[in-house]
């Protein structure tokens, strides 16, 4: 059979069409690298399960999930450029933008996951510390970098506590030291300390934990950055990335034990039922705190933030003053009614 030179050409483009059309397609998707706090652990759920069930790339999105080995790191590494966004404690944030004022890629808050910080002391009960007011003289230990020691200052000027003698150590030798009485107490994240003593044989009934929630401190926890390249180039993709993560979030909220699986998927060796504990411990102190459910889910108080920019350059002795305007940027959060996904009481 011949074709018409008109019919051939017509073949051609639909077949030169039909080829490319893929190529634009995956033209389309968006990479982003995507930088954790810390290592996949309980509270990683929150990004891990929209990643494997596909939210993300329902959104067009490329999402690479790395680990990481602290706040500050993925601040640092999110402001090179090596990754787009991050998950960083809010005050690591602040203190990156007061110290460097002339940085070029200064990250920025977009959501709020932790409401509040998880910061808390810890001690053992037979030290006889009853009281916050009974850690004044005593000995307190934690890695240098830790926020719940960067930010003890606020925790004792709000309790109107004394002086205090500091221990630095490794962080895995943290917990050990409490237990052989080479400290009084210790500061560390409450759903991370609290369980790496319940590893090492020490009961939940023996130990005595002081939130700083709960007594005088509001400062915000770990929030999603991003680097201001990304913000300003591709506005549309981090709109997309927090719209996923929220419906992710939301199935994480509900039904966090079967979250851990897709921890489970990406660390072969983690303990399933600590790691539930753990995120279980994370929704109820950080996420679903009562702050939280009065401000709303990825979102903050404007009062509030400008009061923790304030203690921040105070107590971590910035070069420069936090400017709370700078580290803060909500215009790319999902709608009300997105974010609506905090469990009932």
């Amino acid at each position: 059979m011949r074709l018409s030179r008109r019919a051939l050409a017509t073949l051609t483009a639909a077949l030169v069409a039909w080829g490319a059309a893929p190529s634009a397609a995956l033209a389309q998707t968006t990479p982003i690298k995507f930088q954790l706090d810390w290592r996949f652990e309980g509270p990683s759920a929150l990004f891990l399960l929209p990643t494997a069930k596909g939210y993300f790339k329902d959104e067009k999105l490329d999402v690479t999930v790395d680990a990481g080995n602290g706040s500050g790191g993925a601040v640092t590494r999110v402001a090179s450029g090596s990754y787009d966004i991050g998950f960083a404690d809010m005050a690591a944030l602040m203190e990156f933008h007061a110290n460097n004022p002339d940085a070029p890629n200064k990250p920025v808050a977009v959501m709020v996951v932790y409401n509040n910080t998880p910061a808390a002391v810890l001690t053992l009960k037979k030290s006889g510390i009853k009281t916050l007011a009974d850690l004044t003289g005593k000995k307190l230990g934690a890695p240098v970098f830790d926020a719940g020691r960067r930010g003890f200052p606020i925790l004792a000027k709000a309790n109107k506590l004394g002086a205090v003698t500091w221990v630095s150590m490794d962080p895995p030798l943290r917990e050990t030291m409490l237990m052989r009485g080479d400290v009084d107490a210790i500061t560390g994240f409450s759903f991370t300390s609290l369980l790496n003593l319940e590893a090492r044989g020490v009961k939940t009934a023996d130990v005595q934990l002081f939130p700083y929630a709960e007594n005088g401190v509001k400062l915000y926890g770990n929030v999603i950055i991003a680097s201001p390249k990304f913000v300003k180039e591709k506005p549309e993709a981090l709109k997309a990335f927090l719209r996923a993560f929220t419906k992710g979030a939301r199935e994480v909220l509900a039904k966090p034990d079967d979250a851990i699986a897709f921890v489970k998927e990406r660390d072969g060796i983690i303990n399933v039922d600590l790691e539930k504990r753990r995120l279980r411990m994370a929704i109820s102190d950080a996420i679903a705190s009562p702050d939280a459910r009065a401000e709303g889910f990825g979102q903050l108080n404007a009062a509030r933030l400008s009061l923790m920019a304030s203690q921040v350059s105070d107590t971590y002795g910035t070069k420069t003053r936090v400017d709370a305007g700078a580290v803060w940027n909500g215009g790319f959060l999902p709608s009300a009614a997105e974010l609506n996904i905090l469990p009932k009481k």
